[in-house]
């Protein structure tokens, strides 16, 4: 038999309920042996706009790169940084 579990509160706003599950521990309100696996398919990672300066020239080598890969150049992009980042901490 499992033990009782806290009731989780009402909350007033997501931000309310963000701040409650980053600081209290989930295993006293939910019991995670009874948990199911979830995919999440067309779930999109959240983004974030930022501005990065370039010269034409680098920018220009890269939309051709992208061009023959048939690919967004800012996809490209990120898919080099994340290459990158994967590369130097494997």
């Amino acid at each position: 038999m499992t033990e009782p579990r806290k009731k989780t509160p009402a909350f007033a706003s997501e931000a309310e309920e963000r701040a409650f599950w980053e600081s209290d521990d989930s295993s006293e309100y939910v019991d995670w042996s009874q948990a199911q696996s979830v995919r999440l398919p067309s779930l999109k990672p959240t983004t974030k706009t930022i501005s990065l300066r370039l010269p034409v020239s680098l920018l220009e080598r890269i939309k051709v790169e992208a061009n023959k890969r048939d690919v967004p150049y800012q996809s490209l992009i990120k898919a080099w940084l994340a290459e990158d980042i994967d590369r130097h901490n494997g």
